[in-house]
């Protein structure tokens, strides 16, 4: 069965490695499926989970906060400005970014800049919270 490399990478290192059957990520333009020997392209990402379908049958997840994923025929790299795989997060914390998040965003209605950070901020937690329910 053939496979395709993937790794995903933020600022700080390298977040997963590993070899995939498939990998589905959400771009700006919508939903990507690459499977080995795929077109090579480059997409922005949107606050999401990337899911890499591994050749046990499993499927990992991975919340990434945007960047960028670069395909090519035998791999798959993800450049993301912040990564956990979902047996990284730490719940408590994103819960606590969350509620800190969303009082921001009812607390501020006049400051267009804090409110745009503080849904940015809520985007990620609510990412983070739903990637880490599916270890």
């Amino acid at each position: 069965m053939k496979t395709i490399q993937v790794s995903v990478v933020t600022p700080d290192g390298p977040v997963f490695e590993g070899n995939a059957k498939m990998v589905s990520a959400k771009a700006k333009s919508g939903e990507l499926g690459v499977l080995p020997g795929h077109i090579p392209l480059v997409a922005p990402l949107t606050i999401s989970a990337v899911r890499v379908h591994d050749v046990d049958g499993k499927t990992q997840y991975v919340a990434v906060s945007g960047g960028f994923i670069e395909v090519r025929p035998e791999k798959v790299t993800i450049l993301a400005e912040a990564a956990e795989v979902a047996g990284d997060i730490e719940v408590d914390r994103a819960r606590a970014a969350k509620e800190r998040a969303e009082k921001r965003l009812a607390g501020n209605k006049q400051d267009n800049l804090d409110a745009t950070r503080a849904e940015y901020a809520l985007k990620r937690a609510i990412n983070r919270i739903d990637v880490a329910a599916k270890r």
